[in-house]
């Protein structure tokens, strides 16, 4: 017999986060990615007459972790979070929670996900991606049009972690942790103003958010044509911050920087 669809739900929380309801319907298993606040997720799944079982933490930072103490304690949903950096992720409890780490797999009902880890924005941040679902939950480390600060980490551990993203295949779809996407694309055609994809993308956007509606997801091939971070070995783009001959990570390090200052 098929299996029915896994459902996604993007949950607007805080002032520009982004969480996600998933769901299996054929093991009925239930799940949040980082829920920064308790009540909207409380909300919709009191909508939607699910309970929780599980929350997927994908760094420690507390618009990303608000509402995983209080959705843990009324739901009794197993917390999964980075093995290297369980001490910051609230109420996580070794007894009952999964720590993961780089290559390891687990299951959501039916459905396998595998975690990559990805330091930069924080020094334990991690991803999950569902391979069958063609769906990857990057949290902050990449943006639509963007990727995260470097606030716990080195342009090179960024660097290698926006590759190791960048080498899934271009159909997975992005679900990333904010509403970013307008002024990533401002920036990008910064430095990379003669992309004629890249500017129809922002125009795109402009209307998107105009009424008020989401960018989120994109798709990894359409950040790869459109993203200048995962694009630090573009010669149009090299060319245009003058730094021909300079190293892969070089060019990113200066696109970050530029991007901080904008």
């Amino acid at each position: 017999m098929r299996r029915k669809a896994f459902e996604i739900e993007l949950l607007p929380v805080l002032a520009d986060n982004y969480s996600y309801l998933l769901f299996d319907p054929d093991s009925g298993t239930s799940g949040v990615v980082d829920p920064g606040a308790a009540e909207p997720v409380r909300a919709r799944l009191a909508e939607l007459g699910r309970g929780l079982d599980l929350i997927f933490v994908t760094h420690h930072h507390a618009d990303h972790t608000g509402g995983v103490v209080a959705l843990q304690q009324e739901f009794g949903a197993r917390i999964l979070a980075a093995r290297r950096d369980i001490a910051r992720i609230p109420g996580f409890a070794p007894d009952r929670d999964l720590a993961l780490g780089e290559g390891d797999e687990g299951s959501f009902g039916d459905v396998v996900f595998r975690v990559l880890e990805t330091p930069g924005h924080t020094r334990g941040h991690v991803c999950y991606w569902f391979p069958g679902e063609e769906a990857l939950f990057c949290g902050d480390t990449l943006f639509a049009m963007g990727c995260g600060r470097l606030l716990e980490g080195t342009a090179e551990e960024m660097w290698q972690s926006l590759g190791k993203l960048a080498a899934l295949p271009p159909s997975t779809r992005v679900w990333c942790g904010h509403e970013y996407t307008l002024a990533n694309g401002r920036f990008a055609l910064t430095v990379d103003p003669d992309n004629a994809e890249l500017a129809e993308r922002v125009r795109e956007v402009e209307a998107l958010r105009a009424e008020g509606r989401p960018t989120v997801p994109s798709t990894l091939g359409l950040e790869l044509r459109t993203n200048p971070f995962l694009r630090a070995n573009d010669p149009a783009i090299r060319a245009r911050l003058g730094m021909e001959a300079a190293s892969e990570v070089e060019v990113f390090a200066e696109l970050r920087r530029r991007k901080d200052r904008f």
